[in-house]
């Protein structure tokens, strides 16, 4: 059975590529199809896969401006042959699933959400510094990525949600049915540790609908430790925003990262997310996680067991949230927090990845298409 991988594009290394790299594992014959690849952003673990780009590789400055070729992913993906495989994987969170396949050719997409500048531009822009030129404009170019993005969902016979909450955006955009496999996470690379220090974490890319300025404004407020991991196009404005209690560490590798980890007091999770994998990853080392009550942190964090969740995505309820966890942070177990966290295990993804592939091949493509029992 010849399998390819197909992916958005491969320019930064994140959630999603984490989850190309399992995939490649699981079938490492399987060349994967992407829009742009810049090898410098992403792990030599990549340099190994045979990865094969689209004529938008050409273009110039990639590195700083692949924003502005929005409208070319498109055609892009829809330019690859891929006419000699019996399945196409596609990871996608926006254009790789508008592949084309033939009719022989089973088409199954893990899909972290629809199209979210398209399908939630309002939230998605509401903190970007965009030009009146551009603001003017762009929401009629999102209205035919949109149009597009229904069109081309034809082309999928099988959708796989990361998460409950994205499955039911399936079902509200799309009207498709899904099922839910949790992405993968490296439970075996974290532990436990006796020491803790006196600062809280976060984890994040640094983009403006991340939620990070309300952190800085709590601990703002508050005046406990906190240290912000990650980088990204809003860095500079959030660095205006704090106090001498908050320190940036910038992007760092792997094993500084869990450090951090293990001996933070809590991480701090104030993004509504699709799913969510720092939450687990730190709950895998015993850690609590203080996270917004939205989206995927429902699924992966227990409020009261290994985590706080609270309502609002305000300054004032995240401030309470805290204040409510430094009441009863002697009564978390790190135990019962990482036992929580081997539940998104990556052996169990690998397991019910093999199972929904070997079910839906051996079953008749024409019986493929699943829809919402809503439609």
């Amino acid at each position: 059975m010849k399998i390819a991988i197909v992916h958005d594009y491969l320019n930064q290394y994140g959630g999603a590529e984490r989850v190309v790299e399992v995939l490649h594992d699981i079938f490492p014959k399987a060349p994967v199809y992407t829009t742009i690849y810049l090898p410098e952003n992403l792990p030599d673990s990549f340099r190994k896969m045979d990865i094969r780009t689209s004529f938008m590789q050409r273009l110039p400055f990639l590195d700083k401006h692949f924003k502005k070729y929005l409208l070319l992913y498109p055609k892009a993906v829809e330019s690859f042959d891929l006419s000699d495989y019996d399945v196409v994987l596609s990871s996608s969170s926006a254009f790789a699933k508008g592949i084309k396949t033939i009719s022989n050719t089973l088409h199954i997409c893990y899909c972290y959400t629809p199209m979210r500048f398209a399908w939630d531009y309002e939230r998605y822009v509401e903190k970007e510094n965009f030009g009146k030129i551009i603001s003017k404009t762009l929401p009629f170019f999102i209205d035919r990525l949109r149009k597009w993005d229904l069109e081309k969902n034809i082309r999928v016979d099988y959708f796989i949600a990361i998460s409950k909450n994205v499955q039911k955006k399936i079902d509200r955009y799309y009207r498709l049915g899904s099922e839910v496999i949790y992405p993968p996470v490296n439970t075996t690379k974290f532990s436990i540790s006796c020491k803790k220090g006196d600062y809280y974490l976060v984890v994040s890319r640094l983009n403006a609908y991340k939620g990070i300025d309300l952190v800085i404004e709590a601990f703002n407020q508050l005046g406990f430790p906190l240290k912000i991991i990650g980088d990204g196009p809003h860095r500079k404005n959030l660095e205006k925003l704090v106090k001498s209690n908050t320190e940036f560490l910038g992007k760092l590798d792997d094993d500084d990262l869990i450090k951090h980890y293990r001996h933070c007091k809590a991480l701090i999770f104030p993004g509504d997310e699709d799913f969510g994998i720092v939450p687990v990853e730190t709950q895998a080392c015993g850690i609590p996680v203080i996270a917004h009550a939205m989206g995927g942190a429902l699924e992966t964090v227990i409020d009261g067991v290994t985590g706080i969740l609270y309502k609002e995505m305000t300054q004032e309820s995240l401030t309470e949230a805290i204040t409510r966890f430094e009441k009863i942070k002697n009564n978390f177990d790190s135990k019962i927090i990482r036992e929580n966290a081997l539940k998104f295990d990556r052996a169990i993804f690998t397991e019910k990845i093999k199972a929904f592939i070997g079910e839906k091949t051996a079953s008749p493509k024409a019986c493929s298409r699943v829809f919402s029992v809503n439609n």
